[in-house]
């Protein structure tokens, strides 16, 4: 079959219905929370498109047919992606931070916590759900042998597994009114048995304890604290608060993945939203193109032609127009890759982390390229680009950082004896295989 890039109609779809809503809710969303002062109140702000969002199937369709859902691929989700973030990313990310709570279930896929889903399947409410794992100090280096790894630890006591330790950044994790989102898949180290080496294996400690907002209200009132609320420069209605768990207790049946299986759902699940972070900065560098483009029609900053009739205003567009086409081309070869190949997952997986960071990298540089262009009138608040460069800066250090995480799982993919640098495009090599 020869190459295609085409969207499908299903794909076509699937834009034009997020298109739709980010235009409309998601646009409108914002004219309401940017009228409050507190970064967390915004948030809370945000519950109404949310509850739209869920209504619309944006929940249901972040899991997969064979859970209930009604989600397709990862190029459709990233599709998805790119239509909300050039419109509203802060509520934007509220929704996908949902989705990607929920991917730990979506891939292990066990009949036995199907259950967990049911509020997220039923298309009422305002289900949150949450990856709860980086922690105060970072994660960068949480498998390294002879470290101490993961501070949040898990004991079985009994028939219950009992919490305990901080986390941060976590979107969703706190719930609309901070007691614990509906659903939290926390990572956690298992300290049953409680001796170690340094030099064990830090994977086999590592597990998923699922905490619902049910658990939450089981224990006591202090064993789920928010410590502190964080504001941040962009995406400024969205949560993920520093939270601290204290003795919570949770049933035995509420492992997701045990101890020494949930370190390759944790990676598995951030490879899936590198893409989805790619697509991110796509929408955001759209955004910058398309203001820049209007401004450079419609103002001539005192001259007797139109700024786009200057080449050095020109020049820089057209910059800005081609990274984000590659960046496009680049999302969307990882997002098929990912899933459907060739190569096997490690050549796919490297397209994936090529995604997030070469992406989120060019999206600061061109949302400060198109600043450049415009001029002092970019400084203006009513203007966009002060906006997308606060979101853009997030996005080459979260979801896994581009120098202290991913870029080393690069060189981890290239140093293994195995590494067949092109066979993510072509398929193994003779050589690779051999």
């Amino acid at each position: 079959m020869p190459v295609d890039f085409h969207l499908s109609p299903q794909e076509r779809s699937i834009r034009a219905a997020a298109a739709a809503f980010a235009s409309g809710p998601l646009m409108q969303s914002k004219e309401t929370y940017m009228k409050l002062q507190n970064h967390h109140e915004r948030f809370q702000a945000t519950r109404p498109v949310y509850r739209e969002a869920v209504a619309a199937g944006l929940i249901k369709g972040q899991i997969p047919p064979h859970l209930g859902g009604t989600g397709g691929s990862l190029l459709e989700a990233a599709i998805m992606v790119e239509e909300m973030y050039a419109v509203e990313p802060s509520a934007a990310l509220t929704i996908f931070g949902s989705g990607l709570g929920l991917t730990p279930i979506n891939l292990t896929g066990k009949p036995e916590h199907e259950r967990y889903l049911t509020p997220f399947l039923s298309g009422e409410g305002e289900p949150l759900a949450s990856l709860v794992f980086s922690e105060p100090g970072g994660v960068a280096n949480w498998l390294e042998k002879g470290a101490p790894g993961l501070a949040t630890t898990a004991e079985l006591q009994g028939d219950k597994w009992v919490l305990n330790g901080d986390k941060i950044w976590a979107t969703n994790c706190a719930g609309w009114d901070f007691q614990g989102a509906d659903l939290q898949c926390v990572v956690c180290r298992s300290i049953n048995p409680t001796s170690s080496s340094p030099s064990d294996d830090p994977t086999a400690s590592i597990m998923i304890l699922l905490v619902t907002s049910a658990d939450i209200q089981a224990n006591d009132p202090d064993a789920f604290q928010v410590v502190r609320h964080i504001s941040t420069a962009g995406h400024t209605s969205c949560s993920g608060p520093h939270v601290r768990y204290t003795k919570v207790s949770v049933p035995a049946a509420n492992v997701l993945c045990p101890p020494g299986t949930g370190a390759a759902i944790v990676s598995a699940s951030f490879d899936c939203s590198a893409i989805l972070v790619g697509a991110m900065s796509v929408g955001i560098m759209r955004a910058a193109f398309d203001a820049a483009l209007a401004f450079a029609k419609g103002d001539n900053r005192r001259g007797a032609v139109d700024l786009l009739s200057r080449q050095a205003f020109a020049d820089l567009l057209s910059g800005i127009k081609m990274q984000t086409e590659a960046c496009r081309a680049l999302t969307w070869k990882a997002a098929h890759c990912l899933e459907s190949g060739p190569g096997d997952y490690d050549a796919r997986r490297e397209l994936a982390l090529s995604a997030k960071i070469f992406c989120s990298d060019a999206c600061t540089k061109v949302v400060m390229e198109a600043i450049n262009a415009v001029g002092i009138s970019a400084y203006d608040t009513d203007k966009p680009f002060a906006s997308l460069l606060n979101t853009a800066m997030v996005l080459p250090i979260f979801d896994g950082g581009n120098v202290g995480i991913r870029r080393r799982h690069m060189q981890e993919l290239m140093a293994k004896p195995t590494y067949d640098a092109w066979a993510s495009t072509y398929g193994p090599t003779s050589s690779s295989s051999s």
